[in-house]
């Protein structure tokens, strides 16, 4: 097999979550903005799903949140993903709407608002199993806001017991992945703030706990591709949130803001070997699409992650490490450029083409119909959204 033959069948096998929420409406801490056509439950998000899949070929499942996606028969929903394609992935929990978790939620200092906590996360194993899905995805909105609000150490007591409990839940095949996030709700300090904080309790819990990146959660000027390269290394990259960000937690569409840092991102994945499903290296979206239009604004960030990865697939490693060793900084960064300066999207039209698809996904969709069919039909009802 030709070098580009095996770039071109690589990028066959590419698999993009996409997030249910991102089909509904959002918006900022200030305001949600609706739009026509929103999906008013989470099969009519499905059927959106679907139709990203139908078009870009590489996002085959679909993430859900609890309770947001709540249905009375989770099988039964996943039976209907899979009479349109696609299937159910990740199931994430939500611990930071209700009012008892002012405080926290898992972490939280009254153990009557802790209990609740971890029964939710409980019952997102019990829809796993139903569901067929093998990642809970955990993110806590835990923290605190003032010096001396709570005990910092008996918080990380808290959320080690709260886990671990979670953790002895899972079955065979299923894994937790442990989001963190620097700031935001809480403003002094939070519970999972960093990857060594998540990772130190993924160590501690075992082999199913992984650490998840979400490429929004860093301070500026965060080397992300090196936290990726050191989780690789050390086997505990269990997935990516993926999006853009110019100033904090801005979930814009992914490769937004810094096209090249993603870039640098997917390379540290190819060359530590966490491409392809063998790697079990999880890339998800998580994106809240406020004023762009929600489906064409999921294809193209799915197309966002295929031309990185494309581009980081034709990196000359055998070139690149050949410049290292020789200490050959300008040489080993031309390595690097020449790939990412390539025009990859005559490649993706060919992967497309061969695959059966429309060359061109935004175009396709655009002429389907879809757009048109789901403003007139879907009337009436409650929209989805998370109601910031």
């Amino acid at each position: 097999m030709t070098e580009l033959a095996a770039v071109k069948a690589a990028l066959k096998t590419q698999a993009v979550e996409t997030p249910s929420w991102a089909y509904g409406n959002s918006g900022t801490r200030f305001k949600v903005f609706a739009q026509a056509g929103v999906p008013r439950d989470p099969r009519e998000k499905l059927d959106d799903a679907a139709k990203v899949h139908e078009f870009t070929g590489v996002a085959p499942t679909v993430a859900l949140h609890i309770p947001w996606d709540k249905v009375d028969d989770y099988a039964a929903l996943a039976k209907y993903a899979g009479e349109r394609g696609v299937k159910l992935g990740a199931i994430n929990s939500n611990t930071f709407q209700d009012d008892d978790y002012k405080l926290g939620s898992i972490c939280h200092p009254d153990a009557a608002v802790r209990r609740k906590a971890v029964d939710h996360l409980l019952e997102c194993v019990d829809i796993m199993d139903a569901t067929g899905s093998a990642d809970l995805k955990l993110w806590f909105a835990d923290g605190t806001n003032y010096p001396g609000q709570d005990d910092v150490r008996e918080r990380q007591d808290r959320l080690a017991e709260g886990l671990a409990e979670v953790y002895a839940r899972l079955g065979e095949g299923q894994r937790m992945l442990l989001e963190y996030k620097f700031f935001e709700p809480a403003f002094y300090t939070t519970d999972v703030p960093d990857w060594g904080t998540a990772y130190a309790h993924c160590l501690k819990l075992g082999t199913k706990a992984q650490v998840v990146v979400d490429t929004g959660h860093h301070a500026p000027g965060t080397n992300i591709e090196f936290i990726v390269a050191t989780l690789l290394r050390e086997g505990k990259l269990g997935g990516f949130d993926f999006n853009s960000r110019f100033y904090a937690d801005d979930d814009l569409m992914v490769g937004a803001a810094d096209p090249f840092q993603l870039f640098r991102i997917m390379y540290e994945v190819v060359r530590g070997g966490g491409f392809g499903a063998e790697s079990g290296v999880a890339f998800m979206l998580d994106q809240c699409h406020n004023i762009e239009a929600k489906i064409p604004a999921i294809i193209r960030s799915v197309m966002n992650v295929q031309e990185a990865t494309a581009k980081a697939l034709l990196v000359d490693r055998g070139a690149l490490a050949a410049a290292q060793r020789e200490g050959d900084v300008l040489g080993a960064n031309a390595v690097l450029m020449d790939a990412y300066n390539t025009d990859v999207r005559p490649l993706l039209r060919e992967v497309r083409g061969e695959m059966g698809l429309d060359p061109e996904p935004l175009a396709a969709y655009a002429r389907s119909g879809w757009a048109e069919k789901i403003v007139a039909e879907r009337v009436g009802g409650r929209q989805a959204g998370w109601g910031a």
